[in-house]
């Protein structure tokens, strides 16, 4: 990927429901408010609005679903308030007819470290290369746009992994071999390097 023109910095939402019961459940088919942050989850991104405001953010971009809206709505309000603009290709990837099944029946067919997760993909769903390319077409085109601007994107743990991968130019291999390392935990804030 090219130089951007840009520096980023990944946000993902902060803890909700299904990381604290290791739900069995996918999340819903539709974007729902039972979805929402816990109060660890609120609590980890108010402290990371500490760190954000050092940095001095110019432009907050977010996913359009609830967990993400919550957690954009606290880091507007710590920033004075920043506007938010809200997009879906910033969403979590599509899992298609699985969403809202249990978690077993999608890594029957899709298993959790397995290459064909990058290509396969599951009915009315995306592949992870589908989802890497759209997180990327969102992150050129914000490029192209603006110039010399530090950006905030707040988006989810698949989306966000596939987007660091692409920007430090990793194999399908090495993205799976450093998945469990490099993974972003929910409230944890990065710098996109290779920015």
């Amino acid at each position: 990927m090219r130089k951007l023109r840009n520096t980023y910095y990944v946000l993902r939402h902060g803890q909700t429901i299904y990381q604290t019961r290791k739900l069995a459940w996918m999340y819903p088919k539709i974007d729902s408010k039972r979805v929402k942050l816990t109060k660890k989850g609120e609590k980890q991104i108010k402290l990371v609005t500490k760190k954000l405001k050092r940095l001095k953010i110019d432009l907050i971009f977010s996913s359009d679903f609830f967990r993400t809206r919550q957690t954009a709505k606290i880091v507007s309000r710590a920033l004075a308030p920043k506007k938010v603009v809200f997009d879906k290709r910033l969403r979590d990837i599509n899992l298609g007819v699985y969403m809202g099944g249990k978690k077993g029946s999608f890594y029957e067919h899709f298993p959790k470290k397995s290459k064909v997760r990058f290509t396969k993909t599951p009915h009315r769903g995306e592949s992870w290369l589908q989802c890497q390319r759209r997180i990327v077409g969102f992150l050129k085109k914000i490029d192209r746009k603006h110039k010399n601007k530090k950006v905030l994107i707040i988006s989810h743990g698949d989306s966000l992994w596939l987007l660091e991968g692409r920007i430090k130019n990793w194999s399908q291999d090495k993205l799976l071999k450093e998945k469990k390392m490099s993974y972003i935990n929910t409230g944890e804030l990065r710098k996109l390097y290779g920015t």
